[in-house]
């Protein structure tokens, strides 16, 4: 399958995630994991978060089964493709880029990538180690969505720490706004896993004999990734940007 014209569609998918995952009025989806990061602890959010749910049940020495198991079925089906659609903070991410600033715009090269999975090891073993949700306590989609409005919403006394978390916060939003999508390609643990899906997922990128490699694919790219080369790269989110300029790539079901 080939597709035109994505762009509005995209974005009206991302906007209506954003309003579901954070509606006050859905408390039933409290306890569901959504493939997406948004924080369980923010005052609006009907979900949970899976790096959450995922952290906390190793500090009591359980594993999470449902989680595991929506994940891997969400992965199996779409891989990444959830970052791409419906994640508020890969929503967040587009938008940010977006400003415009005095300086060139940079790319990160896709052999960063891998970077993720060490954020992905330290999810797993920061709870085994301090048995506490290492990663949630830094986590700047946290600090956005819930130590901010917590703060001024609640009145909760500031410490150090807090400002710590605010600190990276502030220097991923400086990332996002140089780079495509920085946080989802180098730190989303998240990502991580849904990346290992990628290769073998239901849906796929297809890259057919008539591509003569001209490029247009990684301008378009958020991830920087040259399709031609890889099409189901562990950094491909699946935006399906690549399809709208080239017709020589399509989304595929195996």
């Amino acid at each position: 399958m080939s597709f035109k014209n994505l762009g509005s569609l995209r974005t009206r998918v991302q906007v209506l995630s954003l309003i579901i995952m954070n509606s006050y009025f859905l408390p039933f989806l409290k306890h569901i994991p959504f493939p997406v990061l948004n924080c369980y602890s923010c005052p609006l959010a009907t979900n949970a978060c899976p790096i959450g749910t995922l952290q906390r049940f190793l500090v009591i020495g359980k594993i999470p089964f449902f989680t595991i198991g929506v994940m891997g079925s969400i992965g199996s089906l779409f891989g990444r493709m959830t970052c791409g659609w419906v994640c508020p903070f890969g929503f967040l991410q587009d938008l940010v880029h977006k400003i415009p600033i005095p300086i060139k715009k940079r790319k990160i090269p896709e052999k960063y990538g891998f970077i993720k999975f060490i954020s992905l090891i330290l999810v797993i073993l920061g709870p085994l180690i301090f048995l506490e949700p290492f990663f949630c306590m830094i986590c700047p989609v946290g600090t956005f969505e819930a130590g901010i409005p917590s703060v001024l919403i609640y009145g909760l006394e500031i410490g150090s720490f807090f400002y710590f978390k605010l600190a990276i916060l502030v220097s991923i939003f400086f990332l996002m706004v140089v780079f495509s999508r920085p946080f989802c390609k180098i730190f989303c643990p998240l990502g991580a896993i849904l990346a290992l899906f990628n290769a073998f997922s239901r849906l796929r990128l297809k890259v057919d004999e008539g591509c003569i490699e001209c490029g247009k694919c990684e301008k378009v790219c958020p991830m920087d990734i040259k399709v031609y080369e890889n099409p189901n790269s562990i950094n491909c989110i699946r935006c399906l940007k690549c399809t709208e300029v080239c017709d020589h790539i399509s989304l595929v079901k195996t």
